[in-house]
């Protein structure tokens, strides 16, 4: 939890506070660091310095006094007098706290501390590289046995073995051991730590604030710009929200449209049916009566026949023909204007529900074009909003109409099913099938018109078809919408 507090405080600074707050300790970790690294290889390259220079002093000093160690195994009295006062009152003596000459075999021949003078002790790494003819010098934790006279007055000291040579053989007679305090090593990795500490940090510093710098500047830009997109970005939620508001609008337009539409079909129809169509029946009415007196005429006594009907009697027979012809198309008419107000007019579908929509539109179809329809419905007694209702009889009745039309109607099947609160339709046969394409370029209207309706509502539309494969026709509309409820 605490991560997670850290992590949100973060991320509500900015990216030029984040910069500083992250990467600050990483840079102090590495001044540390390189300052500790600096500090080990002073030191290391002051114990080296200390090595060579005992090296040389013995080189130059101390050998001159072993030589007898070439015929001899112990040192002389002489020789013992000779290296003690090489240690007095010197400028090395003031350094060397202890001095040791050991024979190759890892006993003492000489010693500042007379009590470990002939004790043989097991040779170690640094006895032993120099009688291998090599100078080491270390900074030693005076552990091993024989620096226990030393360890009970320091805690640690610089150890340097030297090898002493024969004058003429080059022979390693016997070795060195010098022993020096660390004061001047730990004082110079202290000063070179400090200034290696005071040039990377300023280094580091500079660098730091140079990079500091460019992250402020470009954190600014940043807020700027984002201050910005917060501006834009609200005022484009408005704008959003305005269009879904407005959308909405539309939408509940459109439904209540789908079933003011069909109301206004149902009036035109009526309208038709009442006012044209009663004038159109009278009037055939009328030219039926006049044919009929006209034939019966033919058969009574001119003198008995009243005016309009002998008027009618006397006319040619190219009249007649003319009278039959003009009942004919009035006849022709008025079915075809029955028809249309059948075709506008849509049945009582409001009570039924959508299987039974289904099942009312597949009848009139068939009862009309006397084609068999396969019907495939999925569904319960499923209510559903009236506008869901006129679109799915519209659409049967459009797509089955076309299927006969353009297909014979051959192998029509319809599917009815509901999916994630979607009204599923699928009209197929196994006509003669079409290009859709090339169809939309033709500008047929029943197309059209169906996917007009099917996205009115929300939904969706999909004719699939080519020459020779049949033809499907996809729907599917939406049935629990806000915009619906509220039709």
């Amino acid at each position: 939890m605490k991560g997670v507090r850290i992590l949100r405080v973060l991320a509500d600074m900015s990216l030029s506070r984040q910069f500083l707050v992250t990467s600050l300790p990483v840079v102090v970790l590495v001044v540390v660091v390189i300052g500790t690294l600096v500090a080990r290889e002073v030191k290391n390259g002051v114990v080296n310095r200390v090595g060579g220079v005992t090296g040389l002093y013995v080189e130059s000093f101390v050998a001159p006094h072993a030589q007898t160690l070439l015929a001899a195994d112990d040192l002389t009295d002489q020789d013992r007098h000779e290296l003690g006062k090489l240690l007095d009152n010197t400028p090395l003596g003031e350094r060397i706290v202890a001095f040791k000459v050991w024979r190759p075999d890892g006993r003492i021949l000489y010693s500042r501390s007379p009590e470990t003078v002939g004790r043989k002790f097991p040779i170690e790494d640094g006895l032993r590289t120099a009688l291998e003819g090599s100078v080491q010098s270390k900074i030693s934790p005076l552990d091993s046995d024989e620096n226990e006279v030393e360890a009970g007055r320091w805690k640690q000291l610089i150890e340097t073995y030297v090898p002493i040579r024969g004058n003429g053989t080059g022979k390693v007679i016997a070795v060195a051991e010098f022993y020096q305090q660390t004061d001047e090593v730990e004082h110079e990795a202290r000063v070179a730590q400090r200034n290696s500490w005071g040039g990377v940090a300023g280094t580091v510093l500079a660098m730091y604030l140079s990079l500091f710098w460019l992250v402020h500047r470009g954190s600014r830009t940043i807020d700027r710009q984002r201050e910005e997109l917060r501006n834009k970005v609200t005022q484009l939620s408005g704008l959003v929200r305005q269009n879904e508001a407005l959308h909405d609008c539309v939408r509940r337009a459109a439904f209540r449209s789908t079933t003011v539409n069909e109301r206004q079909l149902r009036q035109i129809s009526s309208d038709l049916h009442d006012g044209p169509g009663q004038d159109m029946s009278l009037a055939l009415m009328q030219i039926e009566s006049l044919l009929h007196d006209h034939v019966g005429a033919r058969h009574v006594d001119s003198t008995a026949v009243t005016a309009p009907v002998a008027s009618v009697a006397a006319t040619t027979p190219t009249a007649s023909a003319t009278m039959e012809s003009v009942r004919a198309s009035l006849k022709s008419a008025l079915a075809d204007l029955r028809a249309i107000c059948g075709g506008l007019r849509l049945p009582d579908i409001e009570p039924l529900t959508l299987a039974e929509v289904t099942n009312r539109a597949v009848r009139d179809y068939e009862r009309k074009s006397g084609a068999t329809v396969i019907q495939d419905i999925g569904i319960a007694q499923e209510q559903g909003p009236l506008p869901v209702k006129i679109a799915l009889y519209r659409l049967l009745q459009e797509s089955l109409s076309n299927g006969l039309r353009h297909a014979g109607g051959t192998g029509q099947r319809v599917e009815i099913r509901t999916e994630n609160d979607n009204l599923i339709i699928r009209v197929t046969d196994t006509g003669c099938g079409f290009d859709p394409a090339v169809a939309a370029l033709k500008g047929g209207q029943g197309l059209v018109g169906m996917r007009e309706r099917a996205e009115l509502l929300g939904g969706a539309f999909q004719v699939i078809s080519s020459p020779r494969q049949g033809t499907v026709i996809h729907v599917s509309l939406p049935l629990n919408t806000p915009e619906m409820q509220d039709g």
